[in-house]
């Protein structure tokens, strides 16, 4: 760990910056007997914190009030404008508070190659090689040979309808659908040209009329983008974190209408469902659909997108595409999971496409990994602490390039010179309210390896009250 001297000018260092979250996390914690020290640990960032901080009681038979969060707020909100005014987004922080007062608190520093962990003081995932993407985030659609249109598409029946409903909207230049074009680098498929042309769905064109975005609604099918909003649903637009977006896999069933991607040059965004599902036109469809076929990306989910209809026409005439399969097919899963309550040993989960392998709670003896061995496309493993019989076996695993661990299985990797280099992350996993230090240190000996930027400490003491 790379420990460094607080500065004496960002308050973000100044020991009374954290004095009161610090006092509210001591009282929190059980009554400790003199002698004996409290471990604290959390994290606080511009927009949240995870620490669970002592709260007034409210009074009997009234609910939880904002004057009840008042401390804490005040406390949170202190280090908060320090982290400003640093200009640093979250910071995670330990501390070791004598039963005298006397307090070491430990801020540890962001990396630009360590991810913040989610609601925990731990870090998060590791990116070892700078820039990398997970597989799914890499993958290109599929060329998709003799894909045409669907016979539904009517561009004067759909200019007709449009305008039947909207007589009044004002409809973008084509210039204007020109210039969209060139921001987003690609042609505009046929039927949005004539949806924008018949509306352009600015605000400004509304005016005093706070009905007019309803009936562009009614009319459309979706809340409708303006020409300015377009975007394109490429992977890049999808943002995952690396330990969840490397436990998915790209999969498209060969009857598919669409293809299983995170994201697509073809995909164009267009509008929005009101819940916050995006509509788009597709233009890269799966082995059984249609050019320009409209698709929802949920967003409650990182990959694939869901067929709502053959074509826009059918979108705004309210005709649902039918199912043309789905994004799995019936072969073994490219995603397999051991665990207590799905596949109940390796050997289960082992087949020549497998990519991803999660290991989860696991109530039996220690699994060995020799039946995963040798497979051609195994890029990611997950296995929750202690259900590993021999960690030194993920050493054969030559093609991963996603790993996560306990604390205890990377020791034995890194101790033993047997982290794979084909890493271009990892993670670890940690349960229950471990030492964030030690932690801390399992990740800096990983990025040392890939000569990756260190999680710093610095150490600030300080004095609080003595207990009672």
């Amino acid at each position: 760990m790379i420990d460094r001297k607080p500065s004496s000018s960002p308050a973000i260092h100044d020991f009374a910056t954290w004095e009161p979250v610090l006092r509210l996390l001591r009282a929190g914690r059980p009554t400790r007997h003199v002698g004996t020290s409290a471990h604290v640990a959390g994290r606080i960032g511009r927009h949240g914190w995870s620490p669970s901080l002592r709260r007034r009681s409210p009074q009997p038979g009234r609910a939880a009030q904002v004057d009840d969060m008042r401390d804490e707020m005040d406390a949170v909100q202190r280090v908060q404008s320090a982290l400003v005014d640093a200009g640093v987004d979250d910071i995670s922080f330990t501390a070791e508070i004598s039963s005298t007062g006397r307090t070491a608190l430990h801020l540890l520093g962001p990396s630009p190659a360590v991810e913040p962990g989610i609601g925990t003081p731990h870090p998060g995932a590791l990116i070892l090689v700078e820039g990398a993407l997970p597989e799914p985030w890499r993958r290109l659609p599929d060329p998709v040979p003799g894909a045409v249109s669907a016979a539904s598409v009517d561009l004067p029946l759909l200019d007709r309808t449009l305008r039947g409903r909207l007589p009044d909207a004002i409809g973008a230049t084509e210039a204007e659908i020109g210039a969209a074009e060139a921001r987003l680098g690609v042609t505009l498929p046929d039927e949005l040209k004539v949806l924008y042309r018949v509306v352009r769905a600015r605000w400004q064109d509304w005016g005093d009329d706070h009905e007019a975005e309803r009936r562009v609604c009614a009319a459309v099918g979706c809340e409708l983008f303006s020409l300015d909003d377009l975007y394109v649903a490429d992977a890049p637009s999808r943002h995952c974190r690396w330990e969840f977006a490397a436990m998915e896999a790209v999969v498209t069933a060969p009857d598919a209408a669409v293809q299983g991607l995170v994201g697509s040059p073809g995909w164009i965004v267009f509008g929005d469902n009101g819940g916050g599902d995006r509509l788009a036109v597709d233009l890269t469809p799966g082995p059984r659909g249609h050019v320009g076929q409209i698709i929802m990306l949920s967003h409650e989910k990182s990959i694939g997108a869901d067929l709502l209809a053959d074509s826009l026409l059918d979108l705004v005439s309210k005709r649902p595409g039918a199912h043309r399969g789905n994004r799995h097919d019936d072969g073994p899963p490219a995603v397999a999971r051991v665990n207590t309550g799905n596949l109940r040993s390796i050997e289960a989960a082992a087949h020549a496409d497998l990519e991803v392998l999660s290991i989860g709670v696991w109530d039996d003896a220690p699994l060995s990994l020799a039946p995963v061995v040798g497979l051609p496309r195994l890029r990611t493993l997950s296995a929750y602490p202690g259900t590993l019989a021999d960690p030194l076996e993920i050493a054969s695993l030559t093609g991963l390039e996603f790993l996560e661990l306990g604390p205890q299985e990377w020791r034995v990797l890194l101790d033993a010179g047997a982290v794979p280099r084909s890493l271009s992350a990892a993670a670890i996993e940690v349960h229950g309210n471990q030492d964030v230090l030690p932690i801390v240190a399992i990740a800096n000996d990983l990025l040392a390896l890939w000569n990756r930027p260190r999680i710093t400490r610095t150490t600030i003491e300080g004095d609080l009250d003595p207990l009672p």
